[in-house]
């Protein structure tokens, strides 16, 4: 393993174990037995994501048509369809469904739509963002995850997806201009890379505060100037650099 990627999970040490003892108190109730994959996966939709105010039919289609089981470990495999984040390694997690809805929903997206993503995890959001638009650029920094996501998300059938490991504070420059921005790691303040790499009239999501405390904050490109709105408090795993320091 490179050595920056080994600060990375030393520096994420602690934020594994606080957030796998959650997991642990809160994940009690598991998926119902008896039930197929399919079913579980509506009435996640319909419990967690429609119940809550949920509107967008792609969004719902993408949701319903994207097996989650998939994205994480076998050993979580019984709880994917629970209304909690589930540990996928590395200190990271794969955010709870309704999360993932509600970004993506409040980016208003178009089928033509380019969409850059900062951080991968397992890959699930990117499935989600792929159901509903042209191409999805995901920037991953572990390395691990980034290939475990790219080697799923193509035997899945995904063609418009691009994986990479990087630092995602630093955007992907080369892609861009972008119609949308998904954060889902969280840093204390919105990179700048970020903001100059919004298309005019684009919108990025993205959770910004300190460490698992954070607000999810959307943000609209308006005559080159970001126009702020805070939307909903969020806990995400913080965001790092290559050296693991959090940005």
């Amino acid at each position: 393993m490179n050595q920056k990627y080994k600060l990375i999970r030393n520096n994420l040490v602690i934020s594994s174990f606080l957030v796998l003892s959650f997991l642990l108190i809160s994940c009690k109730s598991k998926s119902q037995p008896g039930k197929s994959l399919t079913d579980q996966r509506n009435e996640m939709v319909n419990t967690q994501i429609v119940a809550r105010g949920i509107t967008d039919s792609k969004v719902l289609k993408a949701m319903r048509k994207v097996e989650r089981h998939l994205f994480v470990p076998v050993e979580f495999r019984d709880m994917a369809y629970i209304d909690r984040p589930l540990l996928i390694g590395y200190g990271q997690t794969i955010s709870q469904p309704y999360i993932v809805a509600f970004m993506t929903e409040v980016l208003n997206l178009k089928k033509e739509d380019r969409v850059l993503e900062v951080g991968t995890g397992s890959g699930y959001q990117a499935a989600i963002l792929a159901e509903i638009c042209d191409s999805v650029f995901s920037i991953e920094i572990v390395e691990e995850l980034g290939l475990q996501a790219k080697e799923l998300l193509s035997d899945l059938g995904y063609r418009n997806i691009l994986v990479i490991t990087g630092d995602g504070y630093l955007g992907w420059k080369e892609k861009s201009p972008f119609d949308a921005i998904i954060v889902t790691c969280a840093p204390t303040g919105i990179p700048i890379p970020l903001q100059e790499q919004l298309a005019e009239g684009g919108k990025m999501i993205i959770p910004v505060g300190e460490r698992y405390a954070q607000e999810l904050v959307l943000l609209t490109k308006k005559n080159g100037k970001l126009v702020r709105k805070e939307v909903l408090p969020v806990r995400f795993v913080p965001m790092v650099d290559e050296n693991g320091k959090l940005y």
